[in-house]
């Protein structure tokens, strides 16, 4: 039996124990912001002055890194802003160079033939053309309508429209060979056509044409006046070139 007045270990909960040797260490710790612990300000209220960090707390934490952290100067910044600039710019350019919407041109080149046919009535015609169609665009050019319209001496006298026409590749021309019928029932363009007195009979005609195309997502109207002479009195196959 222990002697009165000494106390003894015996019968002491150890975690009491822990607590007190805790206290003490924290008790021994510099305050939070004081350099030799003799600042009056409050604990470290991460820590708690231990020095530790709570289980369980690391993703709600904090570092501080000093402004002359090297993690804080990444090398070659400028060599990859640039390289990025250069980029961009190169891409931008090349959008623009290969979706940049060019000319469709249509270009007249030949009558290839007049074929008359005499009625009581009337002069009946039929004259085909060549045309050359351009296109310069780096995509394809879909033709949704192709109509032409024949004038002679300042009066209609036929009109054509094709719908079905192919479209014309990128880069690359394409030939349409276009009939178009011409009635002359005027009676003074009867007389002329049908008089056996005059060897040539020249009739100047002139072409409206027409073309609507679609490409880049946008429709766009081509229109030209072509002319040509032709004799209506004979029959003609021999190609002979036309101006636009």
């Amino acid at each position: 039996m222990a002697p009165p007045g000494h106390s003894s270990r015996r019968g002491v909960d150890p975690e009491i124990t822990k607590t007190m040797e805790n206290a003490k260490n924290v008790k021994q710790v510099p305050q939070y912001g004081s350099i030799n612990g003799s600042s009056s300000t409050d604990s470290c209220p991460t820590c708690k002055g231990t020095g530790r960090i709570p289980r369980g707390q690391q993703d709600q934490l904090l570092a501080v890194i000093p402004c002359n952290d090297v993690r804080l100067q990444p090398r070659r910044t400028k060599l990859y802003v640039c390289i990025s600039m250069g980029l961009s710019i190169l891409l931008c350019c090349l959008i623009l160079f290969f979706f940049f919407p060019r000319s469709v041109t249509l270009t007249p080149v030949s009558v290839q033939s007049v074929m008359v046919y005499f009625t009581p009535d009337s002069v009946e015609m039929e004259v085909t053309n060549l045309f050359n169609m351009t296109n310069e665009n780096f995509v394809p050019v879909q033709i949704a309508e192709f109509s032409m319209q024949g004038v002679v001496n300042e009066i209609v006298v036929g009109h054509s429209k094709i719908t079905n026409m192919t479209a014309i590749e990128s880069r690359s021309r394409k030939s349409y060979i276009v009939q178009i019928d011409l009635p002359l029932t005027d009676q003074g363009f009867n007389n002329y056509c049908k008089s056996t007195t005059i060897k040539i009979h020249t009739l100047f005609l002139k072409l409206q044409i027409t073309m609507n195309i679609s490409y880049l997502s946008h429709t766009e109207q081509l229109s030209q006046d072509v002319f040509e002479y032709i004799d209506c009195g004979n029959n003609s196959t021999i190609p002979h070139p036309v101006r636009s």
